[in-house]
């Protein structure tokens, strides 16, 4: 058995915008006090075919960890859209939180994000800068949709305890 297993994740402010802060609530249990902090940390993947777009967007030590239950709120900055190719902008793409303990992966939990535009059939259209053909340049990212699918996340152990 783990010394500490992750019992529940919730992606909070979910869907949002682009633009907001990445919000979780995550709860986990030690079965002993831990001589040193965990260290979480959220990735976003910017392209499928390119992880030298993946962009690191928090890395934070936790502790100390006492046995039993504990619960935080994990903030992260969202994505630069500047480091994501401009057709990976808009879509299906990952975010990874990882756990770290004495500089060792144990757990890593996936989440698919769904990054929409807007309704283009809405006669209101203000946040296009450009008209007619959709060029991603010509899109306020703050009114791009983000969607966690917070009821399907990937969860892969790594045991070295």
């Amino acid at each position: 058995m783990a010394l500490v297993q992750v019992t529940n994740v919730v992606p909070m402010d979910n869907p949002t915008s682009f633009t907001n802060p990445f919000t979780f609530e995550i709860t986990f249990e030690s079965i002993q006090d831990l001589e040193e902090d965990l260290e979480w940390k959220l990735i976003y993947v910017g392209s499928a075919e390119d992880s030298r777009y993946d962009q690191l967007l928090v890395e934070v030590a936790v502790g100390p960890v006492p046995a039993g239950v504990s619960k935080f709120v994990l903030h992260a900055n969202p994505p630069n859209p500047q480091l994501i190719p401009q057709n990976d902008v808009v879509g299906v793409t990952v975010i990874l939180l990882c756990c770290s303990y004495r500089g060792r992966e144990f757990v890593r939990v996936g989440y698919y994000v769904n990054n929409e535009l807007p309704d283009r059939t809405n006669e209101d259209s203000s946040h296009l800068t450009g008209g007619g053909d959709l060029d991603l340049t010509d899109i306020d990212l703050k009114y791009v949709v983000r969607t966690i699918l917070a009821d399907k996340p990937r969860v892969r152990l790594f045991f070295f305890f």
